[in-house]
């Protein structure tokens, strides 16, 4: 059984229905820990010793932030700039994330239809959060497909379950299955 560190980001947190409805399907979970970054360091004073400390403990990493301007919330940009430190996480002597898996878990106000060329953004979802795949494979991590919910301002309480379900559902498969393959699709 993988242990699975969910660094979890989002400044209003208290007013995301969907982040809550989602953490809420996952806390329960044996070898989940969740990391709320903005409530342990409100200063964005980043403790990289304990962070790194507990990155040696876990197998899976799952970076969870609603889309901030086509990226993530600052707390998260500034936990991987900080933690992720050369000669620790990449280049000579950037040896201690080899191998872990790690993975976004997004929620966005737009549906999936306007993160397409054809849609509003321009772009998909994945060429978003290439920075995050580049991320992870500079320091050797094994990058998985991205898991989201769009849409959220609109979305119904039956979407909303099932989602959760999903999300419960994708973190079980990663921490229990013998070799960790996503092959899922998901629709919005």
């Amino acid at each position: 059984m993988r242990k699975i560190l969910i660094l979890f980001a989002h400044p209003k947190y208290e007013h995301s229905d969907v982040n809550q409805a989602l953490l809420e399907k996952v806390r329960p979970l044996e070898n989940v820990l969740i990391r709320d970054l903005y409530e342990l360091y409100p200063d964005f004073n980043i403790n990289v010793q304990e962070e790194q400390e507990l990155l040696f403990e876990y197998e899976v990493v799952v970076w969870h932030h609603p889309i901030y301007w086509y990226s993530c919330p600052p707390i998260l940009k500034q936990w991987i700039d900080l933690v992720l430190e050369f000669g620790w996480a990449y280049g000579p002597g950037g040896i201690y994330l080899k191998n872990k898996y790690v993975l976004n878990a997004v929620t966005s106000g737009g549906s999936q239809e306007v993160y397409a060329h054809e849609g509003r953004n321009r772009f998909t979802m994945e060429e978003f959060l290439r920075p995050f795949e580049q991320t992870a494979y500079l320091c050797n991590m094994r990058y998985l497909p991205h898991f989201q919910v769009g849409g959220t301002h609109r979305i119904t309480k039956d979407q909303l379950s099932q989602k959760t379900e999903e999300y419960k559902n994708l973190i079980l498969r990663l921490r229990d299955e013998e070799t960790i393959t996503i092959p899922y699709t998901q629709k919005q």
